[in-house]
C-alpha cells in the first residue's frame, strides 16, 4: 500500500488549502482513511477520519467546523479541506490507513498502519 500526499504550501492566516492523498495497492474503496498532523517539536496528533463508503467522518474537536474530510473512491484519494487556517496549524500532515478492511473510524494512530510521507502546511500570521 503507498499513500501519497500532496496540498500543502504556505498560507496566510484565514485561508485556505486543500490537502490530498492518493493511495495505491489495494481497493480503496474497502479501507477508513484518516488524517493525523506533527507540528514542530510536539507529538503527531488525530485529525480526522472517513469511513470507506465517505459517509462517515470523524474530526478532531479542535478542527471541527475548520476542518473537512472527503474522498473520491472513483479517484483513490481522500481530501482534506482546510478553511480558516490558523499559525497554530502549521504542521507536517500525514494521511493514513489501516491495515484491515471496513470496521470502525479510529483516531489513534496506533489504528494506521500505513502512512503517506506527509505535507509541510505553513501557515503564516
Amino acid at each position: 500500500v503507498q499513500l501519497q500526499a500532496s496540498g500543502g504550501g504556505l498560507v496566510q492566516a484565514g485561508g485556505s488549502l486543500r490537502l490530498s492523498c492518493v493511495a495505491s495497492g489495494r481497493t480503496f474503496s474497502s479501507y477508513n482513511m484518516g488524517w493525523f498532523r506533527q507540528a514542530p517539536g510536539r507529538e503527531r496528533e488525530f485529525v480526522a477520519a472517513i469511513g470507506w463508503t465517505g459517509s462517515s467522518t470523524y474530526a478532531s474537536d479542535s478542527m471541527k467546523g475548520r476542518f473537512t474530510v472527503s474522498r473520491d473512491n472513483a479517484k483513490n484519494t481522500v481530501y482534506l479541506q482546510m478553511n480558516s487556517l490558523k499559525p497554530e496549524d502549521t504542521a507536517v500532515y500525514y494521511c493514513a490507513a489501516p491495515k484491515g478492511p471496513y470496521g470502525r473510524i479510529w483516531n489513534g494512530e496506533t489504528k494506521y498502519d500505513y502512512w503517506g510521507q506527509g505535507t509541510l502546511v505553513t501557515v503564516s500570521s
